[in-house]
Formats: C-alpha cells, sequence, structure tokens
C-alpha cells in the first residue's frame, strides 16, 4: 500500500460549454435529493479517531473499519498510546483491515509526529495533514472537512473516481486531477456533501461491475449508460 504523492502541478481543469456544466449540476442536484441522508460512514467521536479510521480504510471496506475500530479506540485513546505502542501488537490489532503492517507502521508514525510537533492533536491544516505519514489528500479533505468542518479539497475515492468518470465531471484518471475537476464544477457548499452522495448512489445503482441503469435517476443525463 505505497503512498502515492501523484503531482498536479500545471494541470488546469477544462472550461465546459454552459450546457454541459447545466447538465452536471443537475446531477449534482438530483443525487442530492435521491439521498438526502448522505455521510460518512465511518464512526469516530473526535479527530484522532478518525484519522485511525480513515488511515484503516483503504483497501477495506467502512463496516470491516467500524468492527476494528470498536475494540482499537478502547485500547488505543491518545496519539501518545498509538506512538509507544508496540508495532507487533498494533499491526495485529487491526489485521482484519487489511495491509495491517504498513498501516500499523503509518499509525505509529504519524502519532509520534503529532505528539512531538502538533501538542498531541490532530493538525487543522492541509499542508500540515500532509506531513503525517498514510496521510495523502483524500485523507486529510476526510478528516479536515468531518473533524473540524474545514473544507479545502474533495475526497476522491474509489466509488468518487468511477463515478465521476462515467457521468463526465472529469476524464482524468488521477485522483488529485479529479478533485480538480470537481472543484470547479461543484459549488464549495457541495465539496463535503457530495462524495458521500456519489459513495451512496456507487453502492446502490451505479455498482463498479454492473450498474443499474434503468433504476438510475440520472439516467437520461449520463454519457455512459448502456455502454458499461
Amino acid at each position: 500500500m505505497p503512498k502515492k504523492r501523484s503531482s498536479q502541478k500545471g494541470y488546469q481543469p477544462p472550461e465546459l460549454p454552459p450546457e454541459e456544466r447545466e447538465r452536471l449540476l443537475k446531477i449534482v442536484e438530483i443525487l442530492k435529493q435521491t439521498y438526502p441522508e448522505a455521510k460518512i460512514a465511518l464512526k469516530f467521536s473526535n479527530p484522532l479517531e478518525l484519522l485511525v479510521a480513515t488511515i484503516l480504510s483503504a483497501q477495506c471496506t467502512d463496516e470491516r473499519v467500524n468492527q476494528v475500530t470498536a475494540s482499537l479506540f478502547k485500547k488505543y485513546r491518545t496519539a501518545k498510546d498509538y506512538a509507544e505502542a508496540n508495532l507487533e501488537e498494533l499491526a495485529e490489532d487491526i489485521r482484519p483491515t487489511g495491509f495491517f503492517q504498513q498501516k500499523a507502521k503509518y499509525l505509529k508514525e504519524a502519532a509520534r509526529l503529532i505528539v512531538d510537533k502538533f501538542g498531541g492533536e490532530v493538525p487543522r491544516t492541509m499542508e500540515e495533514m500532509l506531513e503525517l505519514p498514510g496521510v495523502a489528500r483524500k485523507t486529510a479533505n476526510i478528516v479536515l472537512a468531518n473533524a473540524y468542518g474545514i473544507v479545502e479539497g474533495i475526497p476522491v475515492d474509489t466509488h468518487v473516481r468511477r463515478l465521476a468518470q462515467r457521468l463526465g465531471f472529469t476524464q482524468q484518471k488521477d485522483p488529485k486531477k479529479i478533485e480538480k475537476d470537481l472543484m470547479a464544477i461543484l459549488p464549495r457548499e457541495d465539496w463535503a456533501v457530495m462524495p458521500y452522495v456519489f459513495q451512496a448512489h456507487g453502492r446502490t445503482i451505479c455498482k463498479a461491475k454492473k450498474p443499474l441503469c434503468g433504476k438510475c435517476p440520472v439516467a437520461s443525463l449520463c454519457p455512459s449508460r448502456e455502454k458499461v
């Protein structure tokens, strides 16, 4: 589970014709109305717990992460607890989430930096978040928005990437470029909620292998209908 730091220097989202922007914004409104309760599925009670859960969610379902953190959060309550944890024991505690050895290393190293540099508190800026081992823009966006209400961007996971491509929000494959395309189209007030709207739609209708186009509320606006 290598930490990717793909560059998007020099990339600018394309200018969209007015009718294309109107189509995309109509999709946004329909999906928001379809999934009014969409929100983050990870369970947490403070910024540190959310950071840990988000790191564990890489290549793992939110449901499985929530099962693991139910006991994990009782055992490790502070950044210092993770920083001082026995690495092998921590890895075993998170084994069901997959890539557990690398994730344990990230958790321990990130916690050590939080203790040493940030006074034991999860930082509140994108720049500082990206200093933490195991944290790229997706994780930073999730933690900042859901723990602190600070919205600096849009987290791009597999569902967001798939739907953004299928619905025509982007033609890019790089998550950072997809994020920039989405930020150029979506109203800023929707940046925090739309990833979870996309996730809900991706899990119920616009599935990876067999999308249910016949049940899709935005099928008439989708350029990929009948093509996937």
